[in-house]
């Protein structure tokens, strides 16, 4: 019998309690996404390194914010680099859940190393360990989201990944509105405000090490009792180059992957530099800007669910298809805003709630559909993987494509409208995939 037969035997795929087990390591990892890439920890850095040089590798650098970015494009050609061989070699030994606990605990332990980044003289700890945070969320998620066609049904994987990522909301928000209340007040805790955004740091590296335990414990280990040889390494990186050539031959799989390579472009590039666009290019304080990415998270709750039920009735393809039209108008909505507007604080917390409606969908989406479009295989670790470096890949890109739009024009309107360009594009493509038993 297949290894598929097996699973249904050994781990009742398609029980709730796997489901929830394995969508609550959304929920354990998501602070770290929220507190550390977009709230708390960039304007940590900001605060620290505002108007200063920092020196690091023998470099002076008068902009610390570009060192910031240089950073984690550095951290995310890492994961695209290492993703594909690791994952090989975790699915030829059977071995995700190894490779997954490893990256948590590199990336939770090195979210609580930035607690000794405490000023201009330790800025080397906060690039380090950001560095090294980054690689551990990211290569983690590359065999959390191969656990997908394990755990359940094609059918059931739509609200499966859309719990994930409800999961992941909620507990970030709740997270966040901690530390927020801690920073904003830190005298009820007689300490800085400083202190208490480095507390934080070590707060979403427990966070996210802790409740991964659930999952840890729900998910299965070897699922198809592979029993390696001892060249592994070798054996692995021969999976690599089958999975290679299966995606090459499978159309369907591999428009796929270039239209989610597009809109990844764009959407990730959005996440990453929503809050720089509002404060820089529209002027706005930091108080409407954490207001916007709360505002953001909840809003995300309601677009993952609701896209999930619409696109059990009307199918992935048409749901993502809506879903891109609507980040299309986004752009254009952003493009249009100015700072000498009367109301602007207004209009962009409109926007945020727009973007909100359609980011969890789109990520919730892209996800499941990617997951039904798998040919019946035992590599799903090796397949995500290029998920994982489509998307990685579309980051660098897309945030390079934006500075080089700002530097160009002097304004990051232009630099968002481009993108909608890269939305047309992945929607045309997606127009060409043909129907599957899965996703119509």
């Amino acid at each position: 019998m297949s290894g598929f037969f097996i699973i249904i035997y050994m781990y009742k795929i398609g029980d709730k309690k796997l489901i929830n087990g394995w969508a609550f390591y959304d929920w354990a990892n998501s602070v770290y996404s929220l507190v550390i890439s977009t709230a708390v920890f960039p304007l940590y850095y900001s605060g620290v390194t505002e108007g200063k040089i920092v020196s690091f590798l023998g470099m002076d650098w008068e902009h610390p914010d570009s060192l910031y970015s240089y950073a984690l494009s550095f951290s995310f050609l890492v994961v695209a680099f290492i993703s594909p061989i690791l994952s090989g070699i975790a699915d030829y030994t059977g071995s995700k859940k190894k490779f997954m606990k490893f990256f948590c605990t590199l990336g939770s332990l090195s979210v609580m190393s930035l607690y000794f980044f405490d000023g201009i003289d330790t800025v080397w700890i906060g690039i380090l360990f950001t560095v090294l945070a980054s690689i551990g969320f990211w290569a983690s998620l590359v065999f959390y989201n191969a656990y997908l066609p394990e755990v359940a049904h094609p059918e059931q994987q739509d609200r499966a990944s859309a719990k994930g990522f409800v999961y992941g909301y909620i507990g970030s928000v709740i997270l966040l509105l901690i530390n927020l209340a801690m920073i904003m007040f830190p005298e009820t805790l007689g300490i800085s405000a400083g202190m208490a955004s480095r507390i934080s740091f070590v707060m979403v590296g427990l966070w996210w090490l802790g409740f991964a335990q659930i999952t840890f414990k729900r998910l299965p280990g070897n699922v198809y009792n592979k029993k390696p040889e001892k060249d592994y390494i070798w054996k692995g990186y021969k999976e690599l180059q089958i999975v290679i050539k299966e995606v090459l031959n499978y159309p369907t799989l591999k428009r796929f992957l270039i239209s989610f390579f597009l809109l990844s472009i764009s959407v990730q590039t959005i996440i990453l530099m929503a809050a720089i666009f509002g404060s820089s290019e529209l002027g706005l304080s930091s108080t409407s800007l954490i207001i916007t990415i709360l505002l953001v998270q909840i809003v995300a709750i309601i677009g993952a669910i609701l896209f999930s039920r619409f696109s059990e009735k009307w199918g992935n393809i048409t749901a993502l298809k809506v879903t891109i039209v609507v980040w299309m108008l986004v752009c254009f909505c952003a493009f249009m805003l100015d700072k000498s507007q009367e109301y602007v604080a207004i209009y962009f917390y409109g926007l945020g709630g727009l973007l909100g409606l359609v980011q969890g969908a789109i990520q919730t989406l892209t996800r499941s559909t990617y997951s039904k479009l798998l040919p019946e295989t035992e590599d799903h670790a090796t397949y995500f993987s290029f998920y994982d470096v489509t998307e990685k890949i579309a980051i660098v890109l897309g945030t390079a494509v934006y500075g080089a739009l700002n530097a160009i024009t002097g304004s990051m309107q232009w630099s968002v409208l481009c993108l909608a360009i890269f939305f047309l594009a992945s929607f045309i493509i997606l127009s060409t995939l043909k129907k599957t038993k899965y996703v119509v």
